[in-house]
């Protein structure tokens, strides 16, 4: 997916960069694939706000993505490729030979007129969903499950890919986009490839406006409110977020703070991610 650029014809066209769906063969979504969705502006069923920053937006339709590939060993042909407003992905229309339809993500290099099937017996190409243990070792895939049948979990957002290090016993070892390194049942399914829409990390939003659309509501600083308002606000002239230790508006420790507390599955992590370097 190539990203333009726009003409400076307003402030918030200047630094402005979005997609240019050429790979999108289709706008509208399939009617028998979708549900309506409810906004409800990060509120719980108090009313009360639980997720900060939401609220919104353009209206939208869920769109049911099969993310277990359960229909096995029938072929499909991928009728179209489409633009999915609740994630970063492509989805990819398939027909199924026994005429039922279905969504799944499409991977890179997946264009209408290819032939995808799930099973033990599919080949090794993109689009395909096999278990782990008929995938070769160093092969890259995506939407990973965690638990056999459940449906894939992991590597699901544009452009993320997992690899398939080793494999032992009724484990396989996965190196996920983070950079940890996991273990997976080998009997969990996984499809081949990365996921498409690769350049979407060079789009631009380049104004508020596109970030309403989203959903997305203004974030007010912690240092620019009082301090009975956030534990960073107060003191006189500018001060550093936080310092020493940043809090959340809750006194909470935050910023790089870890919050993994699952100890239950600490077992399968052969490797912490890898931390992001900051920026000099």
């Amino acid at each position: 997916m190539p990203v333009k650029k726009f003409k400076p014809t307003s402030p918030g066209r200047r630094g402005m960069a979005g997609p240019t769906f050429e790979e999108v063969t289709r706008a509208r979504p399939e009617r028998s694939l979708i549900v309506p969705r409810r906004g409800h502006g990060g509120r719980d069923v108090q009313g009360k706000v639980s997720v900060r920053h939401r609220g919104g937006g353009e209206r939208r339709h869920i769109r049911l993505i099969d993310f277990k590939r359960d229909k096995r060993d029938i072929p499909a042909r991928v009728a179209h490729i489409e633009y999915d407003p609740n994630r970063t992905a492509r989805i990819a229309l398939l027909d199924y030979a026994d005429g039922e339809k279905r969504y799944i993500l499409a991977p890179l290099d997946l264009k209408v007129g290819d032939t995808v099937m799930a099973g033990p017996k599919a080949e090794i190409r993109a689009g395909n969903a096999l278990p782990i243990s008929q995938i070769p070792v160093g092969t890259l895939v995506h939407n990973v499950e965690l638990q056999d049948g459940r449906g894939g979990q992991l590597v699901r957002s544009a452009g993320a890919g997992a690899q398939i290090l080793a494999k032992e016993s009724e484990y396989a070892q996965v190196r996920l986009p983070s950079g940890e390194v996991r273990l997976v049942k080998q009997t969990c399914y996984a499809t081949i490839g990365i996921v498409g829409n690769v350049e979407r990390r060079n789009v631009k939003l380049g104004k508020a406006g596109a970030s309403r659309h989203r959903g997305v509501r203004p974030t007010v600083r912690g240092t620019a409110m009082s301090p009975r308002d956030h534990p960073h606000g107060g003191g006189e002239g500018r001060q550093p977020a936080g310092m020493p230790s940043p809090k959340s508006p809750w006194g909470k420790p935050t910023r790089g703070k870890r919050t993994r507390n699952n100890k239950l599955t600490d077992q399968f992590i052969v490797r912490r991610r890898v931390p992001k370097r900051k920026k000099a």
